[in-house]
């Protein structure tokens, strides 16, 4: 074994992706996967995780590797349910990535829906990290199983981004409680990090980002280009790296509570 393998491999692990179905949390799957892990994919629609599934085995076999679950992971019994599931199937998971998330609309402040902002809150903040942090968490804590979690924070988490108030929120508050969680959970060897996205084409962002009918970049689109310093959007393969690094227990096992912006400059641009 080279000593890149022994630093990154993570072939004794275990992984849940919760929202594996999209496009970002599809591929830090694979990464795992990829890099020896077994692989519970999570989601609410079994046509999406199934895909998800059929297109790794395609690529890369080892069915028995890939396991997928259906679940609301804004329930509690549901989240329970599945970890139980997963366990019998794949074994003890050890990591988890929390990549539930997702925008709805967007106006001036004070057009806002409340029941979409609260609907928004809860996807980000609920659904997408403390549900599944608090069950895993506990199942660890109970039997003394140093665990992993990688939360997806956003560009938002630092600076507002215009007429997505809620998204914005969520975001920051997955920041928040990255580090919170941190210091809760490291007496108990159990790492809490998160990355942070810049700008990639996921199913949800699409549209805003690029004319379906031209291809042109929409006027929201070519702003973020602009803000951009590396001109261009990242490859959801450019999350690869930092996953794997917090993810694996040798490469970062004394990095807790912090979050690795992936976002070609955007937060450094100036003029």
């Amino acid at each position: 074994m080279s000593y890149l393998d022994e630093l990154f491999s993570l072939e004794d692990s275990t992984a849940i992706v919760t929202g594996g179905g999209g496009v970002l949390p599809g591929i830090i799957a694979e990464s795992l996967l990829r890099a020896g892990a077994k692989v519970s994919l999570w989601g609410w629609r079994e046509r999406s995780i199934a895909e998800r599934r059929k297109e790794l085995i395609d690529k890369y076999g080892q069915p028995e590797k890939i396991h997928i679950y259906v679940v609301d992971t804004s329930d509690e019994k549901t989240v329970s349910e599945a970890v139980d599931d997963t366990i019998k199937n794949l074994g003890v998971p050890d990591i988890l990535v929390n990549g539930v998330g997702g925008n709805r609309g967007k106006s001036s402040f004070i057009d806002v829906d409340l029941n979409l902002f609260e609907e928004v809150l809860r996807l980000n903040l609920i659904a997408g990290l403390v549900i599944p942090s608090k069950v895993i968490a506990r199942y660890w804590i109970e039997n003394h199983i140093p665990g992993t979690i990688i939360n997806i924070a956003s560009m938002s988490s630092y600076v507002p981004l215009s007429g997505v108030w809620a998204y914005d929120a969520a975001k920051a508050g997955v920041l928040n409680l990255t580090m919170a969680l941190a210091k809760e959970f490291a007496p108990h060897k159990i790492r809490v990090n998160a990355i942070a996205p810049g700008f990639f084409l996921g199913k949800q962002n699409r549209r805003l980002l690029i004319d379906e009918k031209t291809g042109d970049l929409t006027e929201r689109g070519r702003a973020v280009i602009e803000h951009t310093p590396f001109g261009r959007f990242g490859e959801p393969e450019e999350l690869s790296g930092a996953v794997l690094f917090l993810a694996s227990r040798k490469a970062s096992g004394f990095v807790t509570g912090v979050c690795i912006p992936i976002d070609g400059g955007y937060l450094v641009h100036n003029i």
